[in-house]
């Protein structure tokens, strides 16, 4: 009983010392959440576009938003540790290196998509909904998580992409364009010689006129690229705002042509 009564007074004389120790760690907290949750009504305003920051892009918002909680969680738990009991025993520190340890061996990958999905955000070079075409792979822009960057094609399959590979390839955005004055649409016939060229610019023109979603301006134009033994090679060159419908469009003008 003496002993029992002895180690609960010693536990509870050890709790009574520990209690200033608590308090710092505590008010460290509440001012680090207090931070984050005061950017987060910044960003959450700034995707909204309820508040201006030169240079800074809605997109941005939310990847901003993370990494600075990262980095205050980060910095709290740093200077919170010395504050944590047991912090200063060998057992505490050895289990602190083994996690570190085995955290940079085993996510080299992951880290590297990360970092990729970080560098994607800030370059701009795509957003959501956005119609692209990335290692290989062509369609509109579903999501994009930390890790892998999710594209849906024409033929409605979902291909998941990761971050470092779309960072080490490159990155055909058809949308961009398309929202200002469309993208490019060029296609090719050959006709012989026995049929003048005028009349072959007025019916490729033609077509491009009765095929919906071609732009009026700029004007669709013909050029003659080649002249062959046999024949006159035509390229028939139109733009369209409809970046995703690229497949039904030229369907569309190769019928009417």
């Amino acid at each position: 009983a003496g002993r029992f009564a002895s180690a609960v007074g010693g536990v509870f004389g050890a709790f009574i010392d520990y209690i200033p120790d608590l308090i710092t760690a505590i008010v460290i907290i509440a001012i680090s959440y207090g931070f984050v949750k005061l950017i987060r009504l910044v960003f959450e305003g700034v995707a909204r576009q309820r508040i201006q920051v030169p240079g800074v892009y809605p997109e941005w918002s939310r990847t901003s938003y993370s990494l600075l909680r990262l980095l205050i969680i980060a910095l709290t738990l740093v200077v919170v540790f010395p504050y944590l009991p047991g912090s200063d025993s060998p057992a505490f520190q050895g289990i602190s290196i083994f996690f570190g340890v085995l955290f940079s061996l085993g996510s080299t990958s992951a880290v590297a998509n990360v970092v990729a999905g970080i560098v994607i955000t800030y370059t701009r070079a795509f957003r959501k909904g956005d119609w692209v075409s990335i290692a290989g792979a062509e369609g509109k822009i579903v999501e994009r998580t930390t890790f892998v960057t999710r594209i849906r094609t024409a033929k409605n399959v979902e291909i998941s992409v990761p971050n470092a590979a779309v960072m080490s390839d490159k990155v055909i955005n058809f949308s961009t364009q398309a929202r200002n004055i469309g993208i490019a649409l060029h296609t090719g016939v050959t006709i012989g010689y026995d049929v003048p060229w005028p009349k072959v610019q007025e019916l490729l023109l033609s077509a491009a006129a009765a095929t919906e979603h071609i732009e009026e301006e700029p004007k669709p134009f013909v050029l003659q690229t080649a002249l062959d033994d046999n024949y006159v090679a035509y390229e028939l060159n139109a733009s369209t705002k409809q970046a995703g419908m690229r497949p039904k469009v030229y369907s569309a003008l190769h019928a009417n042509i």
